[in-house]
């Protein structure tokens, strides 16, 4: 049996991209680095739908359903996040989180 027809290779890997996600989420210091790393986060999330679709599910259907959910809200996520770096890019000249300080409204 190859690795590729047991569910806990996807978990793993699943897992391996939310873990990396979360690092990235803590330790990169640019709007840009956080947009992908919540990207990685969303996209560990939708392979273990994928997963759970392929090897337990009896509806193949919902898995792949979940996924698109997971999809469409990775692209509001998406634009969302570049309309905002956009914004702060505009007023401040700068995309650090840590030298933008009054966003306060």
């Amino acid at each position: 049996m190859m690795p590729s027809d047991q569910l806990a290779t996807y978990l793993l890997l699943g897992l391996f991209l939310l873990i990396f996600g979360i690092y990235g989420m803590i330790r990169h210091r640019t709007f840009v680095g956080m947009l992908i790393s919540g990207e990685f986060i969303l996209n560990g999330a939708a392979l273990n739908f994928m997963a759970f679709n392929r090897f337990v599910a009896p509806d193949p259907a919902v898995g792949q359903i979940f996924t698109l959910i997971v999809m469409g809200i990775g692209a509001a996520e998406a634009a969302m996040i570049v309309s905002l770096i956009l914004m702060v890019f505009h007023k401040y000249r700068v995309i650090d989180p840590d030298k933008v300080r009054d966003l306060k409204g």
